[in-house]
């Protein structure tokens, strides 16, 4: 059985997976990479170039590719689920669904702190990015997330290596 790991950007979905996928022999697919290999560019110059809408249709394909990968590790970029069609997808793909919880003000520390936050996370709003604009977002895609997960784990005060530990426990 297959892994989606799903929450805001900067809750540690890539960094856990990888190490997940390492630890369960199998393949691991973000599909925020996956978008800007199809693209061809950084997710900021998608946005700035080609705007959300095309960044959101190539994200839908490279999640129903992702999705045929039953025996893989994912990981959802943080406003994959926002599309209904995405939903369905995501819940009918026979994954387990991990949603990995974190507090708004944790979640923008660490965006702040990462130094690929300008190539790679675009402002979500006219916001521009700073904690109103975490608060706002999380606020939409929060009730989304658990809606769809399987389980939840809050990964606000943990480690990568301790949330890999409790993420496959919950698998």
């Amino acid at each position: 059985m297959g892994v989606v790991l799903m929450g805001y950007r900067g809750c540690g979905k890539t960094s856990i997976g990888r190490k997940i996928a390492d630890r369960l022999w199998c393949e691991f697919r973000d599909t925020d990479e996956m978008v800007v290999a199809a693209a061809g560019m950084p997710i900021a110059e998608i946005f700035a170039l080609r705007g959300e809408a095309f960044f959101r249709d190539t994200e839908a394909d490279v999640l129903a590719e992702a999705l045929t990968h039953t025996a893989d590790v994912v990981s959802l970029g943080g406003g994959a689920v926002v599309r209904e069609s995405n939903q369905s997808l995501i819940a009918g793909a026979g994954f387990s669904r991990i949603y990995l919880r974190c507090d708004a003000e944790e979640l923008h520390r660490r965006i702040h702190a990462d130094p690929a936050t300008a190539s790679a996370r675009p402002a979500l709003t006219a916001m521009g990015g700073g904690i109103d604009e975490v608060r706002s977002v999380l606020a939409v895609r929060e009730p989304i997330y658990r809606r769809l997960a399987t389980a939840e784990l809050d990964v606000t005060n943990l480690s990568i290596d301790e949330a890999v530990i409790r993420v496959t426990k919950l698998i």
